[in-house]
């Protein structure tokens, strides 16, 4: 084993970066070990080694510390890579403020981590039927929704009393200018460039006009090689059940309509446990496209990676959840937060290849809410032995 920060051939390990890990409740711990599991075999493989702190953060941290989040915490957050989240939340904790979930809130306004990215497609092509649309319609979907994670409704000072509540849905220049540089730096990773679709209800909102206008300005000027396409947040709740395929590309929204739509996306897919997320502080890609905004210590975008399943707290505790969300998550932090565009390659094709059907050549191991018999354990363990063979091919 080594020891002193060395290799076992006495060099020393490359540089990989800080992470901070919150678990959380319910399966959470259970499917970040997992998870980790892998990044430990990547860590072996290329010899990049990275700094892991673990703290608490959700339902966990009330029970301990009677808040959803300390002080603490949250400083550690400002001061690491990308920050690692399984869930939070769980029925015990009811309703009452602070919840569970407001620690999660609380981190993305601390680490600004503006922008929440949701990839959908599917993790395998041999789960098309598990989608509630009809194959014909919803084969072939691949697009990423981003959504602005630190404005609108969601913050800004609400009014609550028994007979009138109110919530600011406002927004601000540079809130969304700094989004619409995500959105545009993501198309801008292929070649041509994915078109982009913004999200708004410019023909009911004051800020969704605001929105359209700024958006416009910016990939005008900032992103002329992009396609750029409004889309009223109603009609596209629609069409993205009647015609999902034709938004393959980026979509960009704000906090209210990108959560219902994301949500809705993942949907798509017939299962929550196969979705992974992102929440960046900057655009992706290098620093000369997406300038210094949001750059870790290690050259990439600061970031919060979290599967979009929950807690599920029904299952907790029986081995039962399914680990890919988890690992998905881990491949976007290798990919945005740290560089390793073909860790993150392998991590999704190993995981393809496990999903697979055996007619398809792949080992069709798979955990019941996709209608298998695999276990937690058992799933992680393809999963893990699948990307150390792709990593030494």
């Amino acid at each position: 084993m080594a020891t002193d920060g060395a290799n076992g051939d006495g060099t020393v390990p490359a540089k990989g970066g800080k992470i901070l890990v919150l678990p959380g409740d319910h399966v959470g711990p259970e499917v970040v070990t997992e998870a980790l599991k892998v990044l430990d075999i990547i860590e072996q493989e290329t010899g990049r080694k990275f700094e892991r702190e673990f703290d608490l953060c959700g339902g966990c941290s009330l029970d301990k510390h009677k808040t959803s989040v300390t002080e603490e915490v949250l400083q550690k957050c400002q001061k690491v890579d990308a920050v690692f989240f399984g869930s939070a939340g769980g029925p015990e904790w009811g309703t009452a403020q602070p919840n569970p979930e407001s620690g999660l809130l609380r981190i993305r306004d601390r680490m600004q981590i503006f922008a929440n990215l949701r990839p959908c497609k599917f993790a395998s092509k041999t789960l098309i039927s598990y989608s509630p649309i009809r194959p014909e319609i919803v084969r072939g979907v691949n697009f990423m929704f981003v959504r602005e994670n630190c404005g609108g409704a969601y913050y800004g000072d609400k009014i609550e009393n028994e007979d009138y509540g109110c919530d600011p849905w406002q927004y601000s220049r540079h809130e969304i200018e700094r989004v619409a540089r995500v959105a545009g730096a993501l198309a801008m990773q292929h070649d041509p460039p994915l078109p982009v679709w913004s999200v708004d209800k410019a023909n009911v909102l004051a800020n969704s006009r605001v929105w359209r206008r700024i958006i416009k300005e910016i990939f005008d000027k900032e992103f002329p090689k992009v396609k750029l396409q409004n889309q009223l947040a109603d009609s596209l709740a629609m069409l993205l059940i009647t015609k999902p395929t034709a938004f393959n590309g980026v979509l960009v929204g704000d906090n209210t309509f990108g959560d219902i739509l994301s949500d809705e996306a993942g949907g798509l897919t017939g299962s929550l446990g196969l979705l992974p997320s992102a929440s960046l502080a900057g655009p992706p890609g290098p620093a000369e496209a997406g300038g210094t905004l949001g750059r870790n210590s290690v050259g990439g975008v600061i970031g919060l990676y979290e599967p979009v399943h929950g807690s599920a707290p029904d299952i907790s505790g029986k081995g039962l959840a399914n680990p890919v969300g988890q690992v998905l998550s881990l491949a976007m932090m290798l990919r945005y937060s740290f560089n390793m565009h073909r860790e993150a390659d392998i991590v999704e094709k190993a995981i393809e290849k496990v999903l697979d059907s055996k007619d398809e050549g792949g080992l069709e191991i798979r955990t019941g809410d996709l209608g298998g018999k695999a276990g937690t354990k058992e799933m992680s363990e393809a999963i893990q032995n699948t990307v150390r063979q792709l990593l030494k091919s």
